[in-house]
Formats: structure tokens, C-alpha cells, sequence
């Protein structure tokens, strides 16, 4: 998710064309730890079969036979999570994103063994992993994707606006005269710009020659294409960016420049233009046994899972309510 454009989006009112947070692009257990009260999900590493394995499972004769008091191991389902490997802060193949830290918990709570499933989530993400049965359990969907069936959402975030400390006082609105003479960036997703809120609404304000678009994909042969914009605005290659507050949050610090953020506002500006979304886990339609489930680890690791996000810098909105958010938050 984080919300992503890619493989995610927010539902479109009427009319909309405006797509969900530009989370680039929607897990992190530390190695095998051993199974027991209070202990992490063991996490599942199993390699692809090959002709080798595959004969030597058959043999089967070769192996000694268990004395009849000996008591079969008891086998865990697992619960196969599809993440990106590459997109920081919210996961990546090192398990080391906050999505891989709430995956974990969830998987914990749920008392099941957690297994990734890593796919690039570009455009197809949803369609390639959770409809094609590859996985159960997608994280950080907007809350209003039609895709999937989404748990209640498990936290809400913004768009902000980030800068440099030294553009003082820091951009706070959409409607900051100063935004006419500034350069502002901002993750595109398709061919023109008319996909993400910060896009639309300032192309609404004549505002569109300002831009300067970075790819939500951007160079998969480097970590976390998705930061390029939040370096950008450290190396002065644009004066303002609007990114969503995840990457903002995360890398922000990380540049070694001293950045200022702060909340888009207005948060919806006119119809189809919203800038806070609502955050959930997607299971595949119909599965509603698994998305109570979700739902009730969720609501019995709410405090440590406020605690990772906090940890990763993960701005929160409290108190206001996402347009078209459901009522089933959890709070």
C-alpha cells in the first residue's frame, strides 16, 4: 500500500478519475524463530520443487519406520501473504517493512505459519496473486478497493505536502499562492497525471506546468524506486512534493536533510479529489470466514500495531473520517 497505485486502488466515485495513494506501489520476521507462547509466526521459506526432490520424496521406504508410540509432528497451515520485494517502507524481501511486521502479527494471532509470496505490484498485482489463488492475504489495500474483500481498516493516513526546513513557513494548502511560482513533484502512475489526487487538484488551480512527475515504478534494479521523489526534494531537484505520507515519514529522516511535512489540505478537494485513505488487508472475495478472522487479530494486536507504525514514521490521522471510509474501523 501503502497504497499503491500499483496493483491497489481506492474505488472511484462517479465521475472520478483520481486514483488511491501512491503507497507504490501494497513482510518483517527476522529469520526462523521457534514456535511457542508469545513467540514471533515461524515464516516459510520453501524452494521450488525440482526433479531431484521430487524423486527422493518417493522414496519413502528408505526411511525408518516410527515406533507406534511416537507421535506425528502437528502441521500449522500457513497463511500465504503476496507482498512486494522491493517497496519500502512497506515490505520487502528482507521482511523488514511495516507490513511485513503487521502480516506477522496477524499470522501470530491467528496462531498459523506465515509464507510470502513475492510479485513486483505493478499494474495486474491483484489479479496475478490473489485472484489466481497464489495467496490469501494481501496488506495495505484501500480500504474502498472493490477488488478484494477488505478487512476494517487499521490505519488512516494522508497526503502531505514535504519540503525543505528552509521554505518557511512550510506549505500547508492547496490553495498557497506560493505554489504558483514553486516546483512541485509528485508520483504519476500511467501516462498523464490525471492519477493521482495531488495531480488533479492542483491541474484544477492551472497550476499543471508547475509538475514534475516521478514514476510510482520507477527503476526496479534499485531499492525502493518509490523514494526518488522524497530524494528529490532533499537534492532540490523540485521545491515542494506532495507524496504519500508513508514514504514521507519513512525516508524523510533518512536523507540527511533537514524536511518539514505537513497534511494536504483540504483533505477532499471536490468530487473524486481525496487526499486521506483508510487502510486495510484484502482477502479474495467471498472469503469471509478468513476476513473475520483478519478482522479479529487485527482488533487483539491494535496496540502493537500502532506501535510499528509509529516506529516507522507513519503519519496517522485520528478523528477525521476518509471519504467513503466504512463504518467498521477499527478503533
Amino acid at each position: 500500500m501503502s497504497i499503491s497505485s500499483v496493483g491497489r486502488r481506492a474505488s472511484r466515485p462517479a465521475g472520478g478519475r483520481t486514483a488511491g495513494p501512491a503507497r507504490g506501489l501494497l513482510l518483517a520476521v527476522l529469520g526462523m524463530t521457534a514456535i511457542g507462547a508469545g513467540s514471533r509466526a515461524r515464516v516459510l521459506h520453501e524452494p521450488l520443487p525440482t526433479r531431484e526432490s521430487n524423486l527422493l520424496s518417493t522414496r519413502l521406504y528408505d526411511r525408518p519406520i516410527a515406533r507406534p508410540s511416537a507421535r506425528p509432528p502437528v502441521r500449522r497451515s500457513a497463511l500465504r501473504v503476496c507482498a512486494d520485494p522491493n517497496n519500502l517502507p512497506f515490505s520487502n524481501r528482507a521482511q523488514a517493512g511495516f507490513e511485513n511486521r503487521i502480516a506477522d502479527l496477524v499470522a501470530r494471532e491467528l496462531g498459523r505459519d506465515l509464507r510470502y509470496v513475492w510479485w513486483a505490484q505493478r499494474r495486474g498485482f491483484v489479479r496475478n496473486t490473489l485472484d489466481a489463488g497464489r495467496c490469501d492475504l494481501v496488506m495495505g489495500m484501500p480500504s474502498t478497493d472493490d477488488r478484494v474483500l477488505t478487512t476494517a481498516p487499521y490505519y488512516t493516513s494522508s497526503y502531505v505536502f514535504l519540503s525543505r526546513r528552509s521554505l518557511c513557513p512550510a506549505i500547508a494548502s492547496l490553495d498557497d499562492p506560493r505554489l504558483r511560482r514553486l516546483r512541485v513533484g509528485l508520483h504519476f502512475i500511467g501516462d498523464d497525471y490525471h492519477n493521482t489526487p495531488g495531480a488533479t487538484a492542483l491541474a484544477r488551480r492551472g497550476l499543471a506546468r508547475n509538475l514534475v512527475g516521478y514514476s510510482i515504478y520507477g527503476d526496479y534494479s534499485k531499492p525502493n524506486p518509490p523514494a526518488a521523489l522524497v530524494y528529490a526534494v532533499a537534492r532540490g531537484e523540485v521545491d515542494v512534493a506532495i507524496v504519500w505520507g508513508p514514504f514521507a515519514g519513512y525516508f524523510g529522516p533518512r536523507t540527511g536533510v533537514p524536511l518539514v511535512s505537513t497534511p494536504v489540505a483540504p483533505a477532499v478537494d471536490g468530487p473524486g479529489t481525496v487526499f486521506v485513505f483508510a487502510i486495510s488487508a484484502g482477502v479474495r472475495r467471498g472469503d469471509t470466514a478468513l476476513r473475520a478472522a483478519v478482522d479479529r487479530a487485527l482488533v487483539a494486536e491494535r496496540p502493537e500495531i500502532r506501535a510499528v507504525l509509529a516506529k516507522y514514521g507513519v503519519p496517522m490521522v485520528e478523528g477525521v473520517a476518509p471519504a467513503h471510509t466504512r463504518a467498521r474501523a477499527v478503533q
